[in-house]
């Protein structure tokens, strides 16, 4: 794994209508890495995300991306979006979705030349989605959506994956197959990989390190260092136990500020 850094934030504090999202946070990220950031709803985890995107300036303290500051449409960035169900009666296909992302700036979905086209086509065919990429968009599957997003992230070979619950609402076997993807894609390019979630199980053997934000609070390391009983509870200032079933990470028995959020390390709850 290269030293150079693909993400660098330091001292880095961010409020949002009078609430402390993260206090000094520090955070590395190298090519290879596949960083998963967990946390409650409200913790502040797309709000992280869309300030490395250059949506909103994340003030305080030192923030870098590609060594440089984070910049509205930067480049050498792919982002996965949280999913939206498109209506069935939306007119446009699996590629013209695709091809937004290259040409998401422009009226119309056809790719600019013979070249991008190419490219579609060879991005779809990357995430096996050629066998429905002509159909209308809002007929396929949530499974076959996401298939579709990620390789519209994938278009411009990006160095930095930003993945926003990309595996919600989707069946146990579509989690698989759209976690693999986005591993594959990172170990075939040396890409880094930013994964909000709010269940780390279906990603659990992928994953280098976890960033835990929870009540202004944050936690950095392996998933053995920050998914234990002690450091959860030290982050929600209130008991929290972490167990280990069938290979399985559960949180159990917190306190009832906690419980609401977490079912299998919050598996199931709305983003922040």
């Amino acid at each position: 794994m290269s030293s150079e850094s693909l993400i660098t934030i330091k001292d880095n504090t961010f409020r949002l209508d009078g609430r402390t999202l993260w206090s000094k946070l520090n955070l590395t990220v190298r090519p290879g890495e596949f960083v998963a950031v967990l946390g409650p709803n409200g913790a502040g985890k797309t709000t992280l995300l869309h300030g490395l995107l250059g949506l909103h300036q994340l003030a305080k303290g030192t923030v870098s991306v590609q060594g440089r500051a984070p910049k509205r449409g930067g480049g050498g960035i792919g982002y996965v979006p949280q999913q939206k169900t498109f209506d069935r009666d939306a007119p446009i296909r699996g590629r013209d979705l695709v091809a937004l992302g290259l040409d998401g700036h422009k009226l119309g979905f056809a790719p600019r030349n013979k070249a991008h086209a190419l490219r579609v086509d060879e991005v779809i065919r990357e995430v096996g989605a050629a066998g429905y990429a002509d159909q209308p968009i809002g007929l396929l599957s949530g499974g076959e959506q996401q298939r579709l997003r990620i390789a519209q992230s994938l278009l411009s070979k990006p160095k930095l994956l930003f993945c926003d619950e990309p595996l919600s609402s989707l069946d146990l076997k579509s989690q698989q197959s759209v976690s693999r993807l986005i591993d594959e894609y990172r170990k075939k390019t040396g890409a880094a990989v930013l994964f909000v979630t709010h269940d780390i199980n279906p990603i659990l053997d992928m994953v280098d390190r976890v960033l835990y934000l929870a009540n202004g609070k944050w936690a950095i390391g392996t998933p053995d260092e920050v998914l234990t009983t002690e450091s959860l509870s030290k982050l929600y200032g209130t008991p929290v136990d972490v167990v280990k079933v069938r290979g399985r990470i559960l949180v159990v028995n917190a306190g009832e500020a906690v419980h609401h959020h977490v079912r299998t390390v919050h598996e199931g709850a709305q983003n922040a």
